[in-house]
């Protein structure tokens, strides 16, 4: 386990992401998986990389798990990120939606195993505030994200929850 963690740290040290791609609507550069991916490429040592997903509802809602994974064929290390699906987007099918969704889950699953920063949010086009939290948990939720982690809870036992 030793050397793969090794390898991942060296991987999440000197690998460089940018963010290649526009948004001139918005007017934000981003990066997508496919981005990511390529980047990562020449630091991988014989390790492997996958993604998969698997679709999880929590109360009415769908939301897609991303597990990015990374192997050296004995030990691997693995994160997740969830995205969810919106009820409807205009211009878009259903399944347009849910592979949207997936590839924003799969590239935040990515961005969390391989540590890659993004000060600023991709899908924003306002300047970040550093001085002002991205985003609020309230307790209620940061008490199921907590047990979830500590594998007291799963997502099942919060599917009558309104989130």
């Amino acid at each position: 386990m030793k050397e793969l963690i090794a390898k991942l740290e060296k991987i999440q040290t000197k690998m460089n992401a940018p963010k290649s791609q526009r948004n001139n609507f918005g007017k934000y550069d981003y990066r997508n998986c496919e981005d990511i991916l390529q980047a990562v490429k020449p630091y991988l040592d014989g390790c492997v990389i996958t993604i998969t997903d698997s679709i999880e509802a929590v109360g009415n809602r769908i939301y897609v798990k991303a597990t990015a994974t990374i192997t050296d064929g004995e030990h691997s290390i693995s994160t997740n990120a969830f995205a969810r699906e919106a009820e409807s987007r205009k211009g878009m099918d259903d399944s347009q939606l849910t592979g949207s969704t997936s590839s924003y889950a799969r590239k935040y699953a990515l961005g969390g195993l391989l540590l890659i920063d993004d000060n600023k949010d991709a899908d924003s086009a306002a300047p970040v505030d550093d001085s002002k939290p991205t985003f609020v948990i309230d307790d209620n939720a940061r008490g199921w994200i907590e047990a979830i982690n500590a594998g007291t809870a799963n997502l099942e036992q919060i599917n009558d929850q309104n989130y």
